[in-house]
């Protein structure tokens, strides 16, 4: 198994990396070229650098990803191609997506990108808490403990 983060806006790789060190699991950052970034990572963790483009994080990661390995990511199109490519994939928050759970995201993705392409307004994503670090970090470990 490896493990692929969309990691330009995540805000659970250190989580991610010290669970997966502690499993001896791979870890691929996965991230634009506007999020370079000088610094070293841990063994066991390489970082991937993609363009600019809206989906490049993505794309890239359904080419290197196969069946078994693990995907976070908040993006719902992401997360849909991983679980059609038999993938576990997790949010940030701590959830799991499903094939159950899947079509109504998207739906409720469609719904929200129209309404603001006819100039409603939206709401942003809440707050990220401890006790959603504290989510992931338990649905992470129930993850690479199955």
């Amino acid at each position: 198994m490896n493990i692929y983060v969309d990691a330009d806006a995540c805000p659970v790789k250190d989580i991610i990396i010290a669970e997966a060190r502690a499993e001896n699991i791979p870890v691929i950052l996965v991230k634009s070229f506007n999020h370079y970034s000088l610094e070293d990572q841990p063994p066991g963790v390489e970082t991937i650098y993609v363009d600019t483009g809206a989906d490049a994080a993505d794309y890239r990661i359904m080419q290197l990803a196969d069946a078994h390995d693990l995907i976070v990511t908040q993006d719902y199109g992401l997360a849909a191609l991983g679980l059609a490519k038999n993938c576990t994939v997790l949010h940030h928050n701590g959830f799991v997506y499903s094939n159950k759970n899947i079509e109504p995201l998207l739906s409720s993705r469609h719904a929200q990108a129209k309404m603001r392409r006819s100039g409603q307004k939206t709401k942003g994503p809440k707050l990220f808490t401890d006790e959603d670090r504290e989510r992931f970090r338990g649905a992470l470990r129930e993850v690479l403990e199955s």
